[in-house]
């Protein structure tokens, strides 16, 4: 019987690495496992509860108190409340980095990503899945694009708002994200600019046969 494997996808915002991630987990029969969720499900509870944002020990205790979970359907949960369309909106976008920033909020999260990700085949998406999340993981891709198309994905998630605006924001997440936004020295980067979500799909899939 093979062992549990795990598929770590990282990238930048709008590389397109959260949309790869549920459909090649559909595809494969894994589990999906959207740590950026998590992020924002604790952004949306210390507003919620009013916690400042700049007060990285209170979100980390805020979130080791208050542990994300994933229903089923992927649903996203935290303190007891669904929040899976809260979470999306345009003001969590933006707050987000200023949570995930603090290393006791991240350390907290990555503790309770190995945990989720440690039983059966499962595919997580993030930013620092390969490196440090999961550094044991068998496959590990990293994403990119050109800023323009990334832009231009943004725009689909947050209808509205002006392609300069998004442009901005997108230049400001990856400053914010730079750190933390780092390929593994084993990870295969793929540039899926030109690329449709079933092409990098079938990529990824075809490196997860070879290495089974």
């Amino acid at each position: 019987m093979n062992r549990a494997m795990i598929v770590a996808i990282d990238g930048p915002a709008g590389s397109g690495k959260s949309t790869v991630a549920r459909a090649l987990a559909e595809r494969l029969g894994f589990r999906y496992l959207d740590t950026g969720a998590m992020y924002r499900a604790l952004t949306w509870l210390a507003r919620h509860d009013g916690v400042p944002l700049e007060d990285g020990a209170t979100l980390a205790d805020l979130a080791r108190e208050h542990p994300v979970s994933f229903g089923a359907d992927g649903a996203v949960e935290i303190a007891g409340e669904g929040v899976s369309t809260h979470i999306r909106d345009a003001e969590i976008d933006r707050l987000v980095p200023v949570v995930a920033r603090h290393p006791a909020v991240r350390e907290v999260m990555r503790e309770r990503q190995r945990a989720l990700g440690a039983v059966g085949d499962v595919v997580i998406e993030g930013r620092d899945i390969g490196s440090v999340v999961a550094p044991h993981a068998e496959v590990k891709v990293f994403l990119v694009a050109d800023e323009s198309v990334r832009a231009l994905r943004r725009g689909g998630e947050r209808p509205g708002e002006a392609s300069d605006a998004l442009a901005a924001d997108l230049r400001k997440r990856d400053e914010r994200d730079a750190v933390n936004t780092q390929p593994a020295p084993d990870a295969v980067l793929l540039d899926t600019t030109e690329l449709s979500v079933e092409q990098v799909v079938e990529r990824i899939a075809a490196l997860v046969e070879e290495r089974r």
